[in-house]
């Protein structure tokens, strides 16, 4: 519930940031002031932020050391998206893919589950809308393509994208591993907060260059023209194959929704 409520301050502050810079677009600062009093809105009356309050992704990271009684944790972490989007009044949008009929709980939970040292569990809540994850792709670029070919990939995805991921986003891109590691890596990506360095500075070097390309491509706030059409662009990488270039780029909305607990 409170993922869908409240945006992080790391977001507030890319608005802030953004209404300075959209110097030559006043339709795309009327854009920004609207959606910080939307964000102010939804925070104070406990509404949701956005109507489409998402597929409940779902990430786990367990201590090898920790331990689960009763019920399956996968279970429990459904039970717990079941309980919120009830209680909550948030729109529950999952569907079978084939007949379209609605779940009425917005479950299954999509669970991601890592085992890590220690014997805590932290469970990371990040819902993702309809619109924005439409928007996302996985590609396998010849390994000669190299840097440039991925960074000519990403802005190519976000001017095809325009306006319907509701810019400003967050650009997530993943670099390495196969076709299903390389899309968690992209969406990994959008937790790291929005101003963060990356440690890597080749791959700092990177953000900085595709988002000044993007946001040079004049699409703005809304896709309504301005500078700011992306707040950052945030790139994780891992090994892959020899024969191969595994990218993903995922894009998410001005509501990048997410919270960790650990327990």
């Amino acid at each position: 519930m409170d993922t869908n409520y409240y945006l992080g301050e790391d977001v507030l502050q890319a608005f802030r940031r953004a209404m300075e810079d959209e110097g030559e677009s006043p339709t795309g600062k009327s854009i920004l002031k609207a959606l910080l009093k939307n964000a102010e809105i939804s925070a104070n009356e406990q509404v949701p932020i956005c109507q489409d309050t998402g597929f409940a992704v779902v990430y786990v990271e367990v201590g090898q050391d920790a331990r689960i009684e009763g019920a399956l944790l996968e279970d429990a972490v459904n039970e717990g998206v079941r309980q919120g989007y009830t209680e909550g009044y948030l729109r529950k949008s999952i569907c079978d893919p084939f007949t379209r009929k609605n779940t009425t709980d917005n479950t299954p939970a999509v669970v991601i589950t890592d085992i890590v040292p220690g014997d805590k569990i932290k469970i990371i809540m990040a819902p993702k809308g309809g619109g924005s994850e439409n928007m996302s792709r996985v590609t396998m670029l010849k390994p000669s393509e190299g840097l440039k070919g991925i960074e000519d990939f990403v802005v190519q995805r976000a001017n095809e994208a325009g306006s319907n991921p509701c810019p400003p986003v967050l650009v997530g891109v993943g670099i390495g591993g196969t076709s299903e590691k390389v899309a968690i890596l992209a969406r990994r990506a959008l937790f790291r907060k929005i101003g963060s360095v990356n440690p890597d500075p080749e791959l700092d070097a990177s953000e900085r260059r595709v988002l000044r390309r993007i946001n040079n491509l004049g699409m703005g706030p809304q896709g309504l023209g301005g500078r700011c059409y992306a707040m950052a662009v945030h790139i994780e990488k891992f090994p892959c194959h020899i024969a191969q270039l595994p990218v993903a780029v995922n894009i998410c909305c001005h509501a990048s929704r997410h919270k960790e607990i650990t327990i």
